[in-house]
């Protein structure tokens, strides 16, 4: 699919879960001020603290979203798939970014920025509902996943994880992308060391069943 016309962005667009049900005349508006870019995976994205210039939308690939604790670690609060956006809270309140965003895969990514967005969304309430509909699921999501990290046992939040993972990237062999994650990745996943999250004897079965390499 083309990156860069109007008629490839305009099928990403149409396809979006968000964007996806807009009238036609709305989003030739978005299409005028939108760009796709490209990120390879691994590259960051955007880091805790800069400027929430921008909201994105994954059209292709996967995104891990994390923060860095006061130890070094990476503590990772959720990753996104396709059909997902992102950055939508900086966007919308002006401030810095709350989180680092990083591409685990190669992602191709709508980009609006927010001094062309914001007038939009002030003249669609609708637009406004959705977004306060992904806010809150956000919000449910980052409560249970502290829950589980508080209350669950290890062996059951890696298998969490690894769901979360696999959904997170297209079926290898069905032309999406395939994905690699390290033990230590997986144990920023789920709020552990690597040591621990290698001693769970579910792990290895998990990642070899969901075609994820331990790197």
């Amino acid at each position: 699919m083309p990156r860069d016309t109007s008629d490839g962005k305009r099928r990403l667009f149409e396809g979006h879960a968000i964007f996806g049900k807009l009238p036609p005349s709305d989003l030739d508006e978005l299409l005028s001020h939108a760009r796709v870019e490209h990120y390879p995976a691994g590259c960051e994205i955007f880091a805790k603290g800069s400027p929430g210039r921008s909201m994105l939308a994954i059209l292709s690939g996967s995104v891990r979203i994390s923060v860095p604790s006061s130890t070094g670690r990476e503590i990772v609060l959720t990753t996104l798939k396709s059909g997902e956006v992102f950055g939508e809270i900086a966007l919308i309140d002006g401030e810095d970014r709350t989180a680092d965003a990083t591409a685990i895969t190669g992602c191709d990514l709508l980009v609006l920025d927010r001094r062309d967005f914001m007038p939009f969304l002030e003249r669609r309430a609708d637009l406004c509902i959705r977004f306060l509909k992904l806010l809150c699921q956000r919000l449910r999501q980052t409560d249970r996943q502290v829950e589980d990290q508080a209350f669950g046992h290890l062996d059951s939040r890696v298998a969490k994880a690894l769901v979360r993972l696999a959904n997170s990237v297209a079926p290898a062999g069905a032309g999406g992308a395939s994905l690699s994650i390290s033990q230590q990745e997986l144990a920023n996943l789920v709020g552990a060391t690597r040591e621990r999250v290698n001693k769970q004897p579910r792990s290895g079965r998990a990642l070899a069943f969901s075609s994820l390499g331990s790197g």
